[in-house]
């Protein structure tokens, strides 16, 4: 592909914020964040409304002056510099094209402003919109286009000058579900193929897992957890955490024992549960666990494994999802677990009130904090 960023000099970079804190008069938006993401990294930033995810963004953009911190792009500050200065591309949920240019010159917008030479801006568009599965739209207006491929465009239009970070606010809220997982995928094909620095904000979690090298998981201004999406899913550091990304069973106990390779945790009405031995875990402290429910299955009254929590339980609820059951088995007066059993050949369904028997294997339990600050 042809590149603006040869002709205008900047290099592709990583981005790295340094306790970076917003203020709106009392209420802290963004509090003490620090954040290295490196070159060619998709990241999220996710979380709920109010946790400080686009706040952030926008303060990377440049639509937000920091109350203190500082942002680099490789070694170079820009907190100083305005948003026209950064040479960020920006894609919002809106998409903020220009109603009355055709895609041609929306996607063209940019270069002309830098005053490429218009051989090279036919070229590029060109290019950038068979990059974007649009090839011979460019003559459209966006009102003749479809949700989906306006987003396309804005897409196009941040990516036409190759700049070094992309930035990407909800850009696929609007959208419907089969659209926008659609384009999730395109987005981060897309992302991969130009190797494109790219910051993204959403508070889906399914989408974040599915497009991101790493998440930053926001909750009240601050960074609750960084990693992978199989890191955040599979160990999750607090109870925020484990909430928030899928779902979960939690379960408050008690540690009574300190076993060589296991722990046991016993709930105030007796059942009894074996987890992974941790150093930092001290007999009658207060723990909670939380077990994902496709890790807990049905077993037959037989089933006795030195490597399995089980327990006896009633099914509450038993709901068709397709491909999957989703049940909840009460297994004493005041604790329920959900389970997920795929709709496979030859699986048992069960039906509500039926006695059955469930359990998960003792590493699939973890401990998770109240709360973790970063």
């Amino acid at each position: 592909m042809l590149s603006a960023r040869r002709q205008g000099g900047m290099q592709e970079s990583g981005v790295r914020l340094e306790k970076l804190t917003k203020r709106f008069g009392s209420v802290v938006a963004a509090n003490d964040i620090s954040l290295k993401i490196d070159k060619g990294e998709f990241v999220t930033l996710l979380g709920p409304s109010g946790s400080g995810k686009t706040t952030t963004l926008m303060m990377i953009a440049g639509f937000e002056t920091p109350t203190r911190g500082n942002i680099y792009v490789g070694e170079e500050s820009i907190v100083s510099k305005p948003p026209f200065k950064r040479g960020i591309g920006i894609v919002f949920q809106n998409y903020s094209l220009f109603p009355h240019m055709r895609v041609f010159d929306n996607i063209a917008f940019p270069l002309r402003m830098r005053k490429f030479d218009s051989r090279f801006i036919q070229e590029k568009v060109t290019k950038i919109l068979e990059l974007v599965r649009l090839p011979g739209f460019g003559d459209r207006y966006p009102s003749q286009l479809s949700g989906g491929q306006q987003q396309r465009v804005a897409l196009a239009r941040a990516l036409a000058f190759d700049p070094p970070i992309l930035l990407m606010d909800e850009p696929l809220g609007a959208l419907d579900k089969n659209l926008r997982e659609t384009m999730q995928l395109e987005i981060k094909t897309i992302q991969a193929e130009l190797k494109i620095t790219t910051i993204y904000v959403t508070h889906d979690q399914s989408e974040a897992l599915t497009m991101s090298d790493r998440i930053a998981v926001m909750n009240h201004g601050r960074i609750e957890q960084i990693g992978t999406p199989e890191d955040l899913y599979e160990r999750p550091a607090s109870l925020f955490v484990a909430e928030f990304i899928g779902e979960t069973n939690l379960i408050n106990g008690t540690v009574y024992a300190l076993k060589q390779s296991t722990i046991g945790v016993a709930t105030k009405e007796g059942i009894r549960i074996n987890i992974p031995r941790q150093s930092e875990i001290s007999k009658h402290q207060e723990v909670f666990l939380a077990v994902r429910p496709e890790k807990i299955t049905f077993f037959k009254n037989t089933a006795d494994e030195d490597d399995l929590n089980l327990m006896n339980g009633i099914v509450e609820e038993a709901i068709y999802l397709g491909e999957i059951r989703k049940y909840r088995v009460k297994v004493c007066e005041t604790v329920s677990l959900s389970l997920k059993q795929p709709n496979s050949m030859g699986a048992h369904k069960f039906e509500k009130a039926d006695k059955v028997r469930i359990g998960w294997r003792v590493d699939d339990a973890k401990i998770v904090r109240k709360e973790v600050k970063i």
